[in-house]
């Protein structure tokens, strides 16, 4: 199977008015369609970086990725990205956001009736036909992210890039967005990119998590592939060793593996830091 998207090499340096700030250090991803991956990590270590670079928010300062063996120079429809913000315009109807995304999209290649068809299909597809007309004052947290998510399919993406798209929300709503973006994935075959905190959601909804090194000079740290039979069912996988092998494999990483490093690193400086000190001399 060829590589569908391939983040290849790439560092990213921001300037700062104390120099030069590395926060990515040769990340190199491939992925194949129809994959959903989540990238995990401590805050920090540059996992927002990533999507935006697959985005073409940034442009990577070395390196770079290829879309389907094109270039990525910029933000395109192809890439429809889901922030943890809902990011709705609040004097717009669900229906009206959706709207605004598939008239910008396509607005050159359905007429009316189809746009509407296909607006009313999104929202379906998030259960959320009942509430389109609403605005999302009157409507809650996890139905907003239903919508913002209504939105970003709505543009037909090869790739969906979600950043913490559930952070926001309480424990039983996660669960149930966790519940249909599966089902989601599982009828589109949509490519995913997902950044998360959370191991069980990693776990619960991937096929691969990419663990990230701390920064700066962040990396990929290991690469954890999940073939858990899908369609999942979180109940049932409680119990399931491989689910929990898979599990303590990225707490392993995070808070033993990316520990040690860090200790490692900080006695470094301590010691550098001790070593460019001036001695001190006494006299008697």
């Amino acid at each position: 199977m060829s590589t569908f998207l391939d983040i290849s090499k790439i560092d990213m340096v921001f300037p700062t008015p104390k120099g030069d700030f590395t926060a990515l250090k040769e990340v190199d991803l491939k992925i194949n369609k129809g994959e959903f991956v989540s990238l995990i990590g401590h805050s920090g270590c540059g996992k927002s970086t990533v999507l935006n670079v697959v985005a073409g928010l940034y442009q990577a300062s070395k390196g770079g990725v290829l879309l389907n063996n094109r270039h990525v120079l910029g933000p395109g429809p192809e890439r429809a990205v889901v922030f943890q913000n809902h990011s709705l315009l609040p004097w717009l109807s669900a229906y009206e956001n959706v709207e605004l995304a598939v008239k910008e999209v396509f607005s050159k290649t359905m007429n009316k009736a189809e746009m509407k068809e296909w607006i009313e299909h999104n929202l379906k597809l998030v259960h959320m036909e009942h509430a389109m007309h609403k605005r999302p004052d009157e409507i809650s947290g996890g139905m907003k992210q239903r919508v913002g998510i209504a939105r970003a399919l709505a543009m037909q993406p090869q790739v969906l890039l979600m950043d913490e798209p559930f952070g926001a929300l309480d424990a039983l709503t996660r669960a149930h967005m966790q519940d249909s973006l599966m089902e989601i994935q599982d009828e589109l075959k949509n490519t995913v990119i997902m950044i998360t905190h959370d191991v069980d959601e990693a776990v619960l909804l991937s096929d691969k998590i990419v663990m990230m090194t701390n920064g700066p000079a962040a990396t990929v740290g290991e690469i954890l592939e999940v073939t858990l039979p899908r369609p999942r069912d979180r109940i049932a996988l409680a119990n399931n060793t491989e689910y929990n092998r898979l599990r303590s494999a990225v707490l392993t990483f995070l808070y033993e593996k990316q520990r040690k490093v860090e200790v490692i690193s900080n006695k470094s400086a301590t010691a550098t830091k001790g070593e460019n000190k001036t001695p001190k001399i006494e006299v008697a």
